[in-house]
């Protein structure tokens, strides 16, 4: 039992009992509560921090796992990516290169890209840049992927056919050597032999005599075959394929028809002076796509190299032209 307290009362000169103050107390209490309570909860946080619950740990350890198999996954991409941009190096620069084929551009190979933010539903999580970033450079390699894999498609198809196409691109003179007298003009600006003005001459004329024989520079099909008084006159066009043609103008005669297929050196008709023509010649076109090319880049399988620096020297005068 508490022992009763006393106060010493000066006005009744007696010892007084001393009473509790029930405001101190309730207040005292209210106190003891309140810090009975933050205890409470900064003893709870810290218990749950540490000892989380084994759904806790779990969760958690699958998280810390997600995020260590992305940056892993990032960085396979990132070497992926690396080889991939050599294989594609090589195939615009080598492989394309020796199969005359187009090259890829950077646009067609990342097309599909843009605009339309795709990564939306991947916002608004903890490691979202992470998640994004991977799925994002996945998505990238996987169009260049299979853009690289159709390019390499075509390219075994082109070496399967490389027999055929090396046929049929144009290779050799469409006059003998034997049979010319001269090469009368070449490819690039000339003047006109009518009209007296410099004009674009886009093929290359071979003087020789009348009734000398013209020959297919590769193997195709005759796409035209007209006879005519005015323009080229007498001329054949032949598709070769692979994107070539050549034209044979100014023709006497020729000996083919549209739609007959003919082969490298094949005899198609004879040298005449038809159409805008001022003397027995061969105009000769060669035309890639829808590009004419100058023709003295296609004599490689019948001339030595000095008769084709010869070629060259002949064909760069700016002399009249014959058409």
């Amino acid at each position: 039992m508490a022992k009763a307290k006393f106060y010493y009362d000066s006005d009744t000169l007696s010892y007084q009992p001393i009473g509790k103050n029930k405001k101190k107390i309730f207040r005292n209490t209210i106190l003891y509560i309140l810090a009975v309570i933050l205890i409470g909860l900064l003893g709870f946080a810290a218990f749950s921090t540490i000892l989380k619950s084994p759904s806790e740990r779990s969760t958690l350890r699958e998280l810390n796992n997600l995020k260590f198999n992305y940056e892993l996954l990032e960085k396979r991409m990132t070497e992926s990516t690396a080889i991939l941009e050599e294989i594609q190096q090589r195939d615009n620069n080598v492989y394309r290169v020796i199969f005359e084929a187009k090259p890829i551009s950077e646009e067609e190979r990342s097309a599909g890209f843009g605009g339309v933010n795709r990564y939306k539903n991947l916002e608004g999580f903890k490691n979202s840049d992470l998640i994004t970033e991977a799925t994002q450079k996945m998505d990238i390699l996987a169009k260049r992927l299979v853009v690289q894999s159709k390019s390499l498609d075509e390219i075994v198809k082109l070496a399967k056919n490389k027999a055929e196409m090396l046929a049929s691109i144009p290779a050799i003179q469409p006059v003998a050597n034997k049979d010319l007298k001269r090469m009368a003009s070449g490819y690039g600006m000339r003047i006109h032999p009518i009209y007296k003005t410099r004009r674009m001459h886009w093929g290359m004329d071979f003087s020789a005599p009348q009734g000398s024989n013209i020959y297919a520079t590769g193997d195709g099909v005759i796409k035209s075959a007209k006879k005519s008084r005015k323009g080229f006159g007498n001329h054949i066009v032949i598709d070769h394929g692979f994107g070539y043609e050549t034209t044979y103008a100014h023709m006497n005669k020729f000996f083919v028809r549209r739609g007959q297929k003919v082969k490298r050196g094949d005899l198609i008709g004879l040298v005449g002076s038809t159409g805008s023509s001022t003397a027995p010649h061969l105009h000769y076109e060669v035309k890639k796509g829808n590009q004419k090319m100058n023709p003295v880049y296609f004599y490689h399988n019948d001339l030595t190299p000095e008769e084709y620096e010869t070629m060259l020297i002949l064909s760069s005068q700016e002399n009249q032209s014959l058409d």
